[in-house]
């Protein structure tokens, strides 16, 4: 009779360039939305922890806000700050990259890998977009010569057996431990945190341009009702009052638009009616404002 396997679990940071798959993947893997996800770079601003727990490892997976250049702002100086701070933390990187698309920024991400001394497993997104395929065998040759990477994991996060492969590759590579959380728990971040994540991604997929990085939501009450309702009140803040008028839109009619859009998603999550009022407020520039950004919850900044 041969000894079962041993157990394995730890932190495996989701780390590169903003917009190439990194909360898609996360969700991939997960089997269900814990990352919002829109076309935009930079929709991720936080850390965000899932928690994939299978009988002989348990992963927990790193969502990051993308590593970007340019940094000028004190939220996007934050982004990456929080992005650096989880790589450092993490028993194992997983650098995602987009199939046939290396470029400057991609650089400077694995530069960062290279210096936190953290193996790395590379994971190459959205293959099914890599055209002409012949293309993609000398990528990932190209790729292997950067970094001695641990292993070579191409895929499209968007299809479910694409991904199927990974949890193994990544837990093999994870020290022997017990599981770090009950085998029930999804994430660490509460549930205001991932209505407010939701709010603002309805947001951020209606809305046009620039506006969407000028904006963070701020949930003031969620409460239970006699008839088993959650009732939910949130504010969504702006930097300048024109932006305001752009939220609010004819007549409140984008405001009504994306409460909907929200509020449908949120009977889904929770599993039960929601009424959901939303308040559009300013707050000059509170991007670049320490105590604002500590009080809309973006820690360490």
């Amino acid at each position: 009779m041969t000894d079962a396997p041993p157990h394995r679990a730890g932190f495996v940071a989701l780390v590169g360039r903003p917009n190439v798959g990194k909360s898609t993947l996360l969700n991939a893997l997960l089997g269900q939305k814990l990352s919002i996800v829109t076309p935009k770079p930079q929709t991720t601003r936080h850390r965000i922890l899932g928690v994939l727990t299978r009988p002989d490892f348990q992963i927990a997976l790193v969502d990051t806000p993308g590593l970007h250049t340019g940094a000028k702002r004190r939220l996007n100086q934050y982004m990456n700050r929080t992005a650096a701070s989880s790589l450092a933390d993490a028993d194992l990187v997983a650098f995602v990259v987009e199939a046939l698309a290396f470029g400057r920024e991609d650089a400077k991400v694995l530069e960062r890998i290279k210096s936190s001394h953290r193996p790395a497993v590379l994971v190459i997104n959205k293959v099914d977009h890599a055209q002409p395929r012949s293309r993609l065998l000398p990528f990932i040759g190209a790729m292997s010569e950067r970094h001695p990477f641990l292993e070579v994991v191409p895929l499209s996060a968007l299809k479910p057996d694409s991904t199927a492969r990974l949890p193994a590759v990544l837990a093999a590579h994870l020290p022997e431990s017990p599981a770090l959380y009950p085998p029930e728990q999804l994430t660490d971040r509460s549930e205001g945190f991932r209505t407010a994540e939701i709010i603002r991604e309805k947001l951020t997929l209606r809305l046009q341009q620039e506006l969407p990085y000028g904006l963070t939501v701020e949930i003031e009450r969620s409460e239970a009702t006699e008839d088993g309702r959650l009732e939910i009140g949130a504010v969504i803040w702006v930097e300048r009052a024109g932006q305001k008028k752009i939220v609010i839109g004819e007549g409140g009619s984008l405001l009504k638009e994306i409460g909907q859009a929200a509020r449908l998603e949120l009977n889904r999550l929770y599993g039960r009616r929601t009424h959901l009022e939303l308040w559009v407020k300013v707050k000059e520039n509170w991007a670049d404002s320490v105590n604002a950004l500590k009080s809309f919850g973006y820690e360490g900044s």
